[in-house]
C-alpha cells in the first residue's frame, strides 16, 4: 500500500509541472505596493555641479576663446576659496561638467540621505572614477537650496560592451549621495476622505482593493472611483493613521498584463508570462524573421544569413533565442518585437529600455 501511494504521489507531482505558469494562483501583493496616497507625490531636485579626478576623459575645454561652461564653472569655483587663476592656464581634461538629478520622498526630514543620478553636460568620454564636487539642488531653477550633493560616482557596467552596444560611461548614480538641508512642504490631506491611486490603473485590481478594504473596515469604506482611483473613508483624528495602516498592509492579487521588456543595450530580454508569436514576417537590417513557414521545426535558419522561420505559436523565449543565435544586434532585436506587437503577433506590451 505504501508502494502504491508513494507512485501516486509521484504521478501528481508530475503533473502539477506540466501546468503552465499561468495556471498557478497569482502572487499577491500589498496595497501599499501597488498604489500611492493622494497629495504624496516626490519632489525633484536638480542641480548642476562638476565632477573631479577624471583620468583625461573629462571635458575638452581650455582656457581663452575656446573655454566653455566647464572652465567658467570651475573659476568661479577657485574664487570661493580666494584663488585667482587666468583662464588661458586651464585644462579641463580631469573636469566635467554635469547635471545632477534626485527624487525625495516629501516626508523625508533634513539631515536625511537619498540617491542622486549625474549625467554628463559637455563632451566628456567617461565619468568613470570621479568624485562630484559639493553640489546645492533645488526644487525650481533660482530657487532656494534644498540638498546638497556630493562623493565617489557609481558608472554601471550597463552589460557586457560589444560593437553593437558600447557601454555608456557619461552618467552615473551616487548611493546616498545627497544630503536634505532643508525640511521639504508636507502634503495635504484631507481630514474626511482621501484616495488612493493605482500605479497601473486596472479596475480588476482597484475593485479586489475595495473589497478588501471594505472586508476588513467595513462596506462604505472604500468606493472605486474609476481603474486608476479608490477613495477611502477613514475616521478622523489618532485613528485615521491606524486605520490607514491597516489599510496598506492588506494583499491583494493584482490583475497582472504580459509584457515584454528588452534592453537596447545588450539585447537583454525578459517575458512576463507565456507568450507566443503569430503569424508575421518582419524584415529590418540584415534580419529577416518568418512566422508560419516552418510547419515541423518551432524555429530553423534556411540558407541565406539572417534569416530566421518559425512556425506559428513558437514561444517568445525562442524567438529571441533564435534571433541571438543569428547574431542580430540589441537594438534590431527591440525593433523587431516592436514591429510583432504592431501587427498584432503578440498581444503583450513591449517595454524598450
Amino acid at each position: 500500500m505504501n508502494t502504491a501511494l508513494r507512485s501516486a504521489r509521484r504521478v501528481i507531482a508530475a503533473l502539477l509541472l506540466l501546468v503552465p505558469a499561468s495556471a498557478h494562483a497569482q502572487a499577491e501583493a500589498r496595497i501599499r505596493d501597488l498604489t500611492t496616497a493622494e497629495g504624496v507625490l516626490p519632489v525633484r531636485l536638480m542641480g548642476y555641479g562638476l565632477v573631479v579626478g577624471l583620468d583625461g576623459t573629462g571635458d575638452r575645454a581650455i582656457g581663452g576663446q575656446s573655454g566653455g561652461q566647464t572652465v567658467q564653472s570651475v573659476i568661479n569655483m577657485l574664487r570661493r576659496f580666494d584663488i585667482e587663476v587666468p583662464p588661458a592656464l586651464l585644462r579641463m581634461r580631469n573636469v566635467a561638467a554635469v547635471l545632477v538629478t534626485a527624487e525625495v520622498s516629501p516626508y523625508l526630514r533634513a539631515g536625511g540621505r537619498f540617491e542622486i543620478q549625474v549625467a554628463s553636460m559637455g563632451d566628456a568620454r567617461s565619468l568613470r572614477g570621479g568624485v562630484l564636487y559639493m553640489t546645492p539642488l533645488v526644487g525650481d531653477p533660482g530657487g532656494p537650496s534644498l540638498a546638497t550633493a556630493q562623493g565617489a560616482l557609481l558608472v554601471s557596467e550597463g552589460g557586457s560592451a560589444t560593437r553593437y552596444a558600447p557601454t555608456i560611461e557619461t552618467s552615473a548614480r551616487i548611493p546616498a549621495g545627497g544630503l536634505l538641508e532643508a525640511n521639504l512642504p508636507r502634503p495635504t490631506l484631507n481630514a474626511s476622505s482621501s484616495r488612493l491611486f493605482l500605479r497601473e490603473p486596472d479596475l480588476g485590481t482597484a475593485s479586489r482593493i475595495a473589497s478588501a478594504i471594505n472586508g476588513q473596515l467595513g462596506d462604505t469604506v472604500a468606493t472605486v472611483e474609476d481603474e486608476g482611483s479608490v477613495m477611502l473613508a477613514l475616521p478622523a483624528g489618532a485613528e485615521r493613521a491606524a486605520a490607514l495602516t491597516k489599510v496598506l498592509e492588506l494583499a491583494v492579487r493584482p490583475d497582472t498584463k504580459p509584457r515584454l521588456v528588452i534592453d537596447g543595450k545588450d539585447g537583454t530580454v525578459v517575458i512576463g508570462g507565456d507568450l507566443t508569436v503569430g503569424p508575421a514576417s518582419v524584415s529590418h537590417g540584415g534580419v529577416t524573421l518568418s512566422i508560419g513557414d516552418a510547419p515541423t521545426e518551432p524555429a530553423t535558419t534556411n540558407d541565406t544569413p539572417g534569416n530566421v522561420r518559425m512556425a506559428i505559436g513558437t514561444p517568445v523565449q525562442k524567438v529571441a533565442s533564435a534571433l541571438h543565435a543569428v547574431q542580430t544586434p540589441p537594438q534590431e532585436i527591440a525593433a523587431i518585437f516592436a514591429a510583432l506587437r504592431d501587427v498584432g503577433a503578440i498581444t503583450a506590451e513591449v517595454i524598450i529600455r
